[in-house]
């Protein structure tokens, strides 16, 4: 079979829709009858994913100064579409725990990604972005067409593991020689099947080519950095075995200093083990 990106996403029963409770939360959210009360609701019915939402509330991730005691009070604090996403954030590590054809372990694959959610989240705060949850979200799932290439064609995923070790190159630009494209082209691919806005499914299709015609920049830009520094610090790893190379106009397009990096390094050892604890699964952990 000619495998294309879009064709392995549809070949992926574990992937073929969204988790439930984001979709009912999702549709909440963007009913404009819908109160902050509403959504409490939903996020209520599932006890497991109000826990963790609360438990989130409550770390340095936000840093607030007064316990959070319900579902309520964290919506009004920290917002519906902000706490809309971070459901999602949970729901999708849950649904993707368990993979038998993966070439590495589904431990060290979620803290990468969530450590490259924490530090894209902390890029878009020092750049005054709004709902920073998106970047947080665009960061977690930036590898996630790699867990679909280990469930619908675990050999040819082998192969380029294999083949970039051997070679001593990037793994991404091996998946292309020996599958014709790479997990970034099936992690947008997946996230446009999801109809998730085209800044979250550019940032995660381009986050190797953050200068590519069409591309959503800012958000694409983010993503490319937190995954350097994701990779450069070594929490977990997806699979690949280099710090893949800075595209210099990405960093420009941000306008940050790099004085920033030190902050944003420091923040990052900070807030990532509350986000571990809260967001990943006990097995994970």
């Amino acid at each position: 079979m000619k495998w294309t990106a879009e064709k392995l996403v549809l070949e992926t029963p574990a992937v073929a829709s969204l988790p439930g409770v984001y979709a009912r939360l999702n549709e909440t959210v963007n009913d404009p009858r819908s109160s902050s009360r509403d959504v409490a609701g939903v996020i209520a019915e599932d006890t497991g994913l109000a826990a963790r939402l609360l438990r989130l509330a409550n770390s340095a991730f936000f840093g607030f100064p007064s316990r959070i005691d319900t579902i309520s009070r964290a919506v009004s604090l920290v917002g519906t579409r902000q706490l809309r996403d971070l459901a999602l954030a949970t729901s999708i590590v849950e649904q993707f725990q368990g993979m038998p054809g993966a070439s590495v372990s589904m431990e060290s694959f979620w803290r990468h990604s969530l450590a490259c959610g924490v530090a894209a989240r902390i890029l878009a705060t020092y750049r005054r972005e709004q709902n920073v949850e998106r970047f947080f979200i665009a960061g977690l799932m930036h590898d996630i067409g790699r867990l679909v290439m280990f469930s619908t064609i675990p050999e040819m995923a082998a192969e380029a593991f294999a083949e970039a070790r051997s070679k001593e190159q990037l793994l991404y630009e091996t998946e292309r020689e020996v599958i014709g494209f790479d997990h970034a082209d099936v992690g947008g691919a997946l996230l446009r099947h999801w109809k998730l806005p085209v800044h979250t499914s550019d940032a995660v299709a381009f986050h190797h080519r953050p200068g590519v015609d069409g591309a959503t920049h800012t958000d694409t830009a983010i993503v490319h950095v937190a995954d350097l520094i994701s990779n450069a610090m070594q929490i977990g790893s997806s699979g690949e075995q280099f710090v893949p190379p800075l595209d210099t106009g990405a960093w420009q397009h941000l306008g940050l200093p790099k004085d920033i990096l030190t902050g944003t390094l420091s923040e990052l050892e900070r807030q990532y083990q509350d986000a571990a604890i809260t967001i990943l699964p006990e097995a994970l952990q």
